[in-house]
């Protein structure tokens, strides 16, 4: 059995493992490279396989830096079972049509305003490509034993995290690995904790917050200062945010600060259809999180939504107190940009970032103070306030994994550590190698490692 990593190295973004186990070839996540530009390239590179030699692909969860290569691999001639959890699926049939549609979208725009080298610029994969990939899917319960063949089975415990995240328990009757996927946190505002495990021969495991914690701040409390601190300025909060997951914490955050009375009546806008579709799901995966029918619904009705392209326009044309809760979380793309554009170069407003920004994209450029960003060919400046919220973050920090390590029972041959910045990892490293004396390895891209 080896393992190679051919994605989530020295980066967080494009999650992609090759198992090879006897005639089996398990392809662990399969996901979009984003952020810097020498790694959003690797998307369009040959892969280091062919994808029509892949048995099946297994998912840890729907977000597109983990599922969202599927319909390329599927293109270029992948024609197993993509097995993941029933809440993975269901996230899957939101995000990678809208996926496919951005790019296309953003294809267009770039060829109409001449902002492309390529002649023309084409999308990665369509809509219609990403909609046909939907049925390679196969949702399976958690906790419930699937058969590769070959001797290899998995299962899948919970991970927290969002809906339908995964940690992914790979056997072959000798040795076992398991892929933690992202890490939820303990006591997430909204979803369940992780599983916790006993043992494993090797254990891959995500490192994005390997060198910080986020603090002891009550992020309700921290949101409704923010909002209020903005209001009173007469200004409006921009709220770049991811559609799964944060989102929904968002609002049902803002819902409970309007029920206390603590932040003041001032309309707030869910511009993000795809955001939309997904808060409707949390009341179909009760099990998953921690609020009850009522405070599904409850969080639902918190926002007006926004539909149609003009409605989101019409928000930058009224300049009353708001906020507005829009994708991209790392401000990529998506109608946020537009909203960045207006509301960015104005001191009474803030944009609040409530999640991890990657290296190299337009979020990790404002929080580190940039005076003035690009957006659509053209620099606005950075006069706006901007926060950082970590406590919403729905990656453990370094001291919850280290404390969650601390239900092995016996020590692993190998620890992984992918899905982090170089930096992140390497410190994650040391301090799991302080801890507990194991064995801890940050992989390269394309390494292979023998799984004896």
């Amino acid at each position: 059995m080896d393992l190679q990593f051919i994605g989530a190295t020295e980066t967080v973004t494009g999650s992609k493992y090759l198992l090879t186990s006897g005639n089996n070839r398990i392809l662990i996540d399969c996901g979009l490279f984003q952020g810097l530009k020498n790694l959003r390239e690797r998307n369009w590179n040959p892969l280091p396989f062919m994808p029509s030699q892949i048995n099946n692909v297994v998912l840890t969860h729907a977000h597109l830096d983990h599922s969202g290569y599927i319909p390329v691999l599927i293109k270029q001639g992948f024609k197993g079972k993509i097995y993941c959890s029933h809440g993975t699926r269901e996230l899957c049939k939101i995000l990678l049509p809208d996926s496919g549609f951005l790019q296309e979208e953003e294809a267009n725009f770039a060829n109409r305003h001449q902002l492309t080298n390529h002649k023309p610029a084409l999308p990665l994969y369509t809509r219609k490509e990403a909609e046909d990939s939907l049925d390679y899917f196969h949702p399976i319960e958690f906790e419930q034993d699937q058969d590769l063949g070959g001797g290899l089975k998995f299962r899948l415990l919970h991970a927290g995290h969002i809906l339908g995240a995964s940690m992914i328990r790979m056997t072959d009757g000798k040795r076992t690995l398991v892929f933690t996927g992202d890490l939820g946190r303990p006591h997430d505002v909204m979803m369940n904790a992780p599983d916790f495990i006993e043992e494993t021969d090797y254990l891959v495991m995500e490192s994005t917050y390997g060198d910080r914690l986020h603090g002891s701040e009550n992020p309700k409390d921290e949101l409704a200062e923010v909002i209020n601190r903005t209001s009173k300025r007469g200004g409006t909060t921009v709220i770049p945010s991811f559609a799964v997951g944060r989102a929904q914490a968002i609002l049902y955050l803002i819902q409970q600060l309007q029920k206390e009375n603590k932040i003041p009546e001032i309309p707030v806008f869910l511009d993000s259809p795809m955001a939309t579709d997904v808060t409707d799901l949390y009341c179909d995966f009760a099990p998953e999180h921690k609020l009850s029918k009522n405070e599904c619904a409850a969080m639902c009705r918190t926002a007006k939504i926004i539909n149609t392209v003009d409605e989101s326009k019409a928000l930058d044309t009224d300049k009353f107190p708001k906020i507005i809760i829009s994708a991209s979380g790392m401000a990529t793309g998506g109608r946020v940009v537009h909203h960045l554009k207006t509301y960015i170069g104005d001191p009474r407003n803030t944009i609040l970032f409530a999640g991890y920004q990657a290296a190299g994209t337009r979020g990790q450029a404002i929080t580190q103070g940039a005076k003035e960003v690009k957006i659509h060919g053209e620099y606005h400046p950075v006069r706006a306030e901007i926060v950082v919220q970590d406590a919403l973050s729905a990656h453990a920090d370094y001291g919850e994994i280290i404390e969650w390590l601390k239900h092995l029972k016996k020590a692993p041959k190998e620890v992984f550590l992918t899905h982090g910045e170089p930096i992140a990892a390497d410190v994650f490293r040391r301090k799991i190698k302080e801890t507990f004396g194991w064995k801890v390895h940050v992989p390269q891209y394309l390494e292979i490692a023998d799984l004896v």
